[in-house]
């Protein structure tokens, strides 16, 4: 069939007639008028004109009409692109390089003291600028591989650095900058510290252009003048005077790499001298720029090798200011750290381009009197030129207003002036020993004490009585024996400073006579979480308090002078707790500052709990181990404490006016750890009940002179309190208690559990009174 044509298909005869009628209807359409009685068929509408921007869709109905199509998507990214590039551009244009912030325009910090007079000033620009053939090539490189490795190849802004360090703190690493050298350059030479969006577009605008206007080296010369160094030192020259003592054209490699860590973290870093967790962070840090300085390949392996064998650059040790002589240097440190506190804008390089005027909660006359107390009991007591072991005596007090918590006064050490730049009145890291024990009281009036395994917490008074004899062993509240490695039996043998016997007293005669084993017993039966939580409720850090333990509760924790003598001012307010602070305002050019309002006390413990632990320490003064404070001539109320191996020895005491904390320990200067007290003033023993006592004493005296002597207020009856099992005069609802624990003999007997033994220490020794 291949050869013959294929016919089209045929129509049916209706479709035919279909199709003819309508060409003959449209072929006479034309010529049909109105009234003829021909039907005229309606014309098309005129079709719609054409927009220039389809949007809202033509032709569509519902949500659709409202979907823009993949080409106007793709014209409006091109737009929003394009209409971005035209902003930068004009930006960039239109933008200026502003001039230099003009040295003369930097300004000391003033602080003053409660009464409004100079305290101090500081602040005072530190900086020799140089030029950059005077920075050693290697030194310059140290900063280079540290800050910024394409410095010498980028336009003056790095975005791929700037999404990384947004990436890095998305991951939850710390803060970083994303920022070049030369960024830091127009930051620190240009603009302002501020932390906004326009700043830092100001930022990225005039480093680009300023790229293009300096050369590099003209732009690292700027760069190195203008760091901040910490020690006040602003530049590359005062930095290497300040650190090492040397003119920056004498710095070697080793000592760059140091001074470009301590950009990074100045604030921490300026105590590399002294303090060991500056030390440790600053040696990591300049280990990784020699690092950087090998991988950039500016040093070799080999090079590399050699400075690490040669050891960390130690820094020489900090000697501010003049100005800051005696106690002021304490002061300043302290105010400094509670505005950077309160204040996260207010960096170490805000404060040391100056401006502020910071005004402080620090008496002037209480601050002397308390320095001269502190000079004429170690006049009359240590005697350094005859006995070495006096040499290294180390003082730290605060004095705080139980009712505002305003820091009165601090005693820090010999001052900056003489070398001794570690405030010994807010350091952590010496025990309390058993001034802690009024914390384990109040936490048991508060919460009571499980004396019977699987039983609810009973109620305890300062009457309840538990076993006070040396070397007894010590149960949870399971019931099972405190384990204890290095005791010879495996299980803890609680010690008292001496053997004596007591047998069962009360808690109240065991503060006064500071007995550790009833105080170690209470605290495992109220439980760790207890205790803890008192603490931290009257004001001290979680992170300054020991791991449970047996000792824990009569005062391995190590909170500093500052906080202990709140915790006592809260004894003495009834129980509301005022945080000690220590500045009540801060201008800058002039402007107030928010965020330094007073403290408002809160209640930490119930009135009736805290005027109980009131009245026992009243008698610690009376009749106990505090008695030397009966000089003072007025009511007090106070608790002693010495620690174990005898490394600190603490009074804390207070009136309804004022709360008074002193420590004193020994330590070495050239290997800072705590070393014994024993034989310091010729003791063979030294308890808080002696030196830091008459510290206190002859303080209190003198501040208080002229103020009436307050009594404080009368305890609450708290009720009938529970013994320990094994008591004299059981209740009736106990059973015969078993054999009395353990005894000097550390004999196990047949029902002893042991548990896994603490990995804290514990104070096993005859003292902690």
């Amino acid at each position: 069939m291949s050869g013959h044509r294929r016919r089209p298909p045929q129509r049916t005869i209706a479709g035919s007639r279909a199709a003819g009628d309508r060409a003959t209807d449209r072929r006479a359409a034309p010529h049909q008028t109105p009234g003829t009685g021909g039907s005229r068929r309606p014309r098309k509408p005129a079709p719609e004109r054409k927009r220039w921007i389809d949007y809202p869709r033509g032709g569509r109905t519902g949500p659709r009409r409202w979907l823009p199509s993949v080409r106007q998507l793709l014209a409006l990214v091109l737009l929003c692109f394009g209409a971005t590039a035209a902003a930068v551009g004009y930006a960039y244009a239109t933008v200026t390089i502003p001039d230099p912030n003009p040295s003369t325009q930097l300004q000391s910090n003033v602080y003053y003291w409660s009464d409004g007079t100079v305290l101090a000033t500081d602040g005072s620009v530190n900086r020799q600028n140089v030029t950059l053939p005077q920075v050693p090539a290697d030194v310059q490189w140290d900063f280079i591989a540290a800050e910024n490795a394409s410095f010498y190849t980028d336009p003056g802004i790095d975005p791929q650095g700037i999404l990384r360090a947004v990436v890095h703190m998305a991951e939850g690493g710390s803060t970083q900058s994303g920022s070049t050298i030369t960024q830091q350059f127009v930051k620190n030479t240009y603009l302002d510290q501020s932390q906004t969006i326009s700043r830092k577009f100001r930022e990225l605008l005039i480093s680009a252009k300023i790229g293009a206007v300096m050369s590099k080296q003209q732009i690292l010369q700027g760069y190195l003048n203008t760091c901040f160094f910490g020690r006040q030192a602003n530049g590359i020259q005062a930095a290497a005077r300040t650190y090492y003592g040397l003119p920056v054209e004498k710095l070697d490699v080793s000592q760059g790499a140091f001074l470009a860590a301590a950009v990074n973290e100045p604030s921490l870093f300026q105590y590399a001298d002294s303090d060991p967790t500056a030390r440790a962070r600053a040696q990591s840090r300049w280990s990784w720029v020699l690092d950087r300085m090998v991988a950039i390949g500016k040093l070799t392996p080999q090079q590399r090798a050699r400075y690490a064998a040669a050891g960390f650059p130690a820094p020489r040790k900090w000697a501010p200011g003049s100005g800051l002589t005696g106690q002021a240097g304490y002061l300043v440190q302290l105010a400094r750290s509670y505005v950077q506190a309160h204040d996260p804008a207010i960096t170490d390089s805000s404060l040391s381009r100056g401006g502020y005027q910071i005004r402080t909660t620090f008496d002037r006359k209480k601050t002397a009197e308390l320095a001269r107390a502190v000079a004429r009991v170690r006049k009359q007591r240590l005697d350094p030129a005859h006995r070495s072991v006096d040499r290294d005596v180390q003082v730290g007090a605060a004095s705080v207003d139980p009712a505002t918590g305003r820091i009165l006064a601090v005693y820090g050490g010999d001052g900056f002036d003489r070398a001794h730049y570690s405030d010994n009145a807010d350091t952590s890291g010496v025990p309390v020993g058993s001034t802690f024990k009024p914390i384990v009281l109040a936490a048991a009036l508060q919460n009571g004490a499980v004396l019977q395994p699987g039983k609810p917490a009973e109620p305890i008074t300062p009457a309840s009585k538990f076993d006070g004899d040396d070397g007894i062993q010590i149960k949870d509240q399971q019931g099972h024996y405190v384990a204890d490695d290095k005791d010879p039996t495996g299980l803890l043998h609680q010690h008292n400073d001496t053997d004596q016997r007591w047998g069962y007293i009360s808690l109240r005669k065991a503060m006064e006579q500071s007995v550790n084993t009833p105080y170690v017993q209470l605290g495992e039966d109220v439980g760790y979480g207890n205790v803890a939580r008192t603490a931290e409720s009257l004001g001290l850090r979680s992170g300054s308090l020991a791991a449970p333990s047996a000792g824990f509760y009569i005062g391995t924790s190590t909170p500093s002078a500052i906080r202990m003598a709140g915790v006592y001012a809260t004894f003495a307010a009834e129980g509301m707790r005022a945080t000690p602070y220590s500045v009540t305002k801060v201008t800058h050019d002039g402007s107030a500052l928010a965020g330094f309002t007073a403290p408002t006390p809160v209640r930490a413990l119930p009135t009736a709990v805290a005027d109980n632990v009131t009245d026992v320490l009243r008698g610690v003064i009376t009749r106990g181990t505090g008695t030397k404070a009966q000089a003072l001539g007025r009511t007090a109320a106070g608790k002693t404490g010495t620690t174990d191996d005898y490394r600190s020895a603490w009074f804390i005491g207070y009136t309804p006016q004022l709360a008074t904390s002193v420590v004193l320990f020994r330590e070495d200067p050239d290997h800072p750890q705590l070393q014994s007290l024993v034989g310091v003033g010729g003791l063979q023993k030294v308890f808080g009940g002696d030196i830091p006592t008459e510290i206190w004493t002859q303080y209190m005296r003198d501040a208080l002179a002229g103020l009436p002597d307050a009594a404080f207020p009368g305890p609450a009856p708290l009720g009938h309190g529970a013994d320990e099992l094994g008591a004299p005069s059981p209740s009736p609802s106990r059973t015969a208690p078993p054999a009395k624990r353990g005894g000097s003999t550390g004999k196990k007997t047949s029902t002893t559990t042991k548990h896994a033994p603490t990995s804290s220490p514990v104070c096993r020794h005859r003292k902690c009174r």
